[in-house]
């Protein structure tokens, strides 16, 4: 049973403590009007932003042509051409929405840009690009979007303690919400340590929500029984209620009690993927059900529109009633043979595809536009049999890379086992973990460069590595004091060799835009950091070997 509200269902709405934000940006939208006819009448205080929302509007308006060949012209790579028009797009929209911002004491008035999300395995890399974001923009109401994957906890932890009003975006389960909060309370912890003002840095955790219902139901209508087809179109709601339930006793909990009483802000909820994909569902199921104070609701337009002219309120159960609900409904999925644990996490690997692929497409139109003025007076076959040569060579210095990364990572993993339960091999674990992420960085670039991988090339690194132990130690075998000063020299070496690969790439990536300049320097600056401490290890090795095993001089009788 439900109560219409009529008059203004968008009004009553907020009313009841939803923060209503579009999810949608244009210049379009910015320059005719839209936007603040929208905060004025439709009762919108608030935009997120997405690649494929940016890809859209490039693509169908033409306020962005003379930029785009201004930035051609002047030779701009695609990821900085991609990065301007972002940011002037949401800085200019944050300056529309600032009134609500000041009105509402920073709570709302938010826009939203997100992290290029081809880095999303790399924490180091989304916080540099985060920084860059929140600088470039350099408005007080931007939020930085940063996908909830597991290696982005750590950037999302790192980005709030520097001050950065963070949407985390991109979650699916209640374990990933839950260790989002946390990485939410450490990044407060973190900035309250290091002197920051706690009720100046704001966040939302984006819980997606129709898209639970797409593969839930796709995986029941597989099952075909009656059974089966009567659990549809009600998995998103119950693990929303359920998420909010998590919320609730995350800040009821002594841990955010104590930030709270520094000033900290409530990270709060936000009901993302809103619009419903299945036209037999209410159209706006996923707004009326999901009425709760404290919380937002991001919308298409087109949901927007239809919760304007038809939406209503519940009429409201006790929300304990529908925490037990919704339990109950996950644990009748599961007899039913449901596991909603992979559900969540094939949301989330599909998700990622999806973001990357639209980030993707933004760079094909960018490029397409941007390259429109000068592809004429281009040299006839600029990309002839040279180009073709040039594409071989760098898939063989790639392999050689990716060759030589595999037979590194071998070596910093048996350095580390070879001396676990020391600061060294603390330091070597934490190295080789970053060794195996920057292997699969190089993969990533390489599939998007359209490159293979060379098994064969690979077989051959690792092989090399374990003859690599034979050396000339003092053992033929097994290891010898002698084996920590010569490790850390090869190791040492290898990650000077990385270092120049990056820079190479990055020098590439002025005239590529399947290469992200941003995600390289992010690399070439980790790798400096382990150079650094490969050196310390070095030296420490040497002092403790080689000085103990100086020969002693002879006393006089």
């Amino acid at each position: 049973m439900s109560v219409s509200a009529a008059s203004d269902p968008l009004a009553a709405l907020s009313a009841a403590g939803v923060s209503v934000w579009l999810d949608d940006l244009s210049r379009e939208l910015l320059a005719g009007g839209e936007l603040q006819r929208l905060i004025a009448d439709k009762h919108v205080v608030g935009v997120t932003t997405n690649p494929t929302i940016f890809a859209s509007a490039v693509s169908k308006g033409d306020r962005y042509d003379d930029q785009l060949r201004r930035l051609g012209n002047a030779g701009a790579g695609v990821d900085d051409a991609v990065f301007a028009l972002t940011t002037d797009d949401v800085r200019d929209a944050c300056d529309v929405l600032r009134p609500v911002y000041d009105r509402t004491d920073g709570v709302d008035g938010r826009v939203s840009i997100e992290v290029d999300p081809r880095l999303a395995q790399d924490a180091d890399a989304t916080t540099v690009l985060a920084r860059r974001l929140w600088e470039a923009v350099d408005r007080p109401n931007l939020l930085i979007k940063i996908p909830a994957t597991r290696r982005g906890l750590r950037a999302i932890t790192a980005a709030l303690a520097e001050g950065i009003s963070v949407n985390v975006t991109l979650i699916f389960s209640l374990e990933r919400y839950r260790e989002v909060m946390d990485a939410h309370q450490s990044g407060l912890e973190q900035a309250l340590a290091a002197g920051h003002d706690l009720s100046g840095i704001h966040s939302v955790a984006s819980f997606f929500v129709s898209r639970v219902d797409t593969e839930a139901d796709r995986r029941l209508d597989a099952l075909g029984t009656p059974e089966a087809r009567a659990l549809k179109g009600k998995a998103a709601l119950a693990n929303a209620r359920l998420a909010h339930h998590a919320y609730e006793e995350t800040v009821a909990a002594p841990r955010w009690q104590r930030l709270a009483a520094a000033g900290a802000r409530v990270q709060r909820p936000l009901w993302a993927s809103t619009g419903v994909k299945d036209p037999s569902y209410p159209d706006t199921m996923y707004v009326s059900e999901l009425v709760v104070a404290g919380t937002v609701n991001t919308m298409p337009g087109a949901t927007l529109a239809a919760f304007a002219d038809h939406g209503t309120l519940p009429a409201g159960s006790p929300e304990t009633d529908l925490h037990a609900a919704a339990a109950a409904h996950l644990d009748a999925l599961e007899r039913a043979g449901i596991d909603f644990e992979d559900v969540t996490d094939t949301l989330e690997r599909e998700g990622l595809a999806k973001f990357e692929a639209s980030w993707k497409e933004l760079g094909e139109t960018v490029e397409r536009e941007m390259r429109s003025e000068t592809t004429a007076s281009a040299a006839p076959g600029a990309t002839g049999d040279g180009g073709s040569e040039d594409a071989d060579l760098l898939a063989i210095y790639l392999n050689d890379h990716y060759s030589g990364a595999t037979g590194g990572l071998e070596l910093f993993r048996r350095a580390a086992q070879a001396q676990q339960g020391t600061e060294a091999g603390e330091a070597l674990s934490g190295l080789a973990r970053e060794i195996e992420e920057d292997r699969d960085a190089l993969a990533r670039i390489m599939s998007d460069l359209g490159i293979d991988i060379r098994q064969s090339k690979v077989a051959m690194g690792w092989l090399a590595e374990k003859a690599g132990r034979l050396k000339p130690n003092g053992h033929l075998f097994s290891r010898s004091p002698l084996s920590d000063v010569l490790e850390t020299e090869s190791m040492l070496l290898g990650v000077q060799g990385k270092t120049a690969c990056w820079r190479a790439l990055r020098t590439l990536a002025d005239t590529d835009g399947r290469l992200s300049a941003d995600h390289l320097d992010a690399l070439t600056e980790r790798a400096g950091r382990q150079s650094t401490t490969l050196e310390e290890l070095r030296l420490a090795a040497v002092t403790r070997v080689l000085r103990a095993s100086r020969p002693q001089t002879p006393t006089s009788a």
